[in-house]
């Protein structure tokens, strides 16, 4: 079972698709499906079959944002979390070889699309909760254990 947790930032983010989604896009489609199908035969028409496509698409879509906005927690930044690596940092972590990574540990619905982005029941964020600078942290990966150390930690404050 995932977190259902979410940053301020991708909270805005989801409200914002699901609110271009339902005002804009599905409006405008729905306008598409209907001229379409008063062209007459819809088994050969294009426009007809694409649109309606789209149509359920965006339906199915919208039913999961308003479903996932229901049931997320916003997490918002703390003056405590300082420090400490928890929900929401930005944290660079190196290992013994010097390669370095810098990610933010966010909800699961944020990391789609964001290639700095991991979720926080990855292993790597499990791995980080509640460390500090200079901490060292063994990550169990498919891969085998990973040796990590902290060099930084940062968060958004809004």
């Amino acid at each position: 079972m995932r977190a259902r947790l979410i940053t301020q930032e991708g909270y805005d983010k989801l409200k914002e698709e699901l609110d271009f989604l339902w005002r804009k896009e599905r409006p405008e489609v729905t306008q598409k499906v209907t001229w379409a199908a008063s062209l007459g035969d819809r088994s050969e028409n294009a426009d007809y079959q694409y649109n309606k496509k789209r149509l359920r698409e965006i339906d199915r879509r919208v039913r999961y944002l308003r479903k996932c906005i229901d049931e997320l927690g916003v997490v918002n930044y703390a003056p405590e979390q300082e420090g400490r690596v928890f929900f929401g940092a930005w944290v660079e972590i190196e290992n013994d070889a010097g390669e370095t990574k810098r990610f933010r540990i966010v909800g699961y619905d944020e990391i789609f699309e964001r290639k700095d982005y991991i979720s926080i029941d990855s292993p790597m964020a499990r791995g980080l909760l509640k460390k500090e600078v200079g901490d060292e942290v063994v990550v169990k990966t498919p891969a085998g254990e990973a040796c990590w150390y902290i060099n930084e930690i940062e968060y958004v404050k809004s």
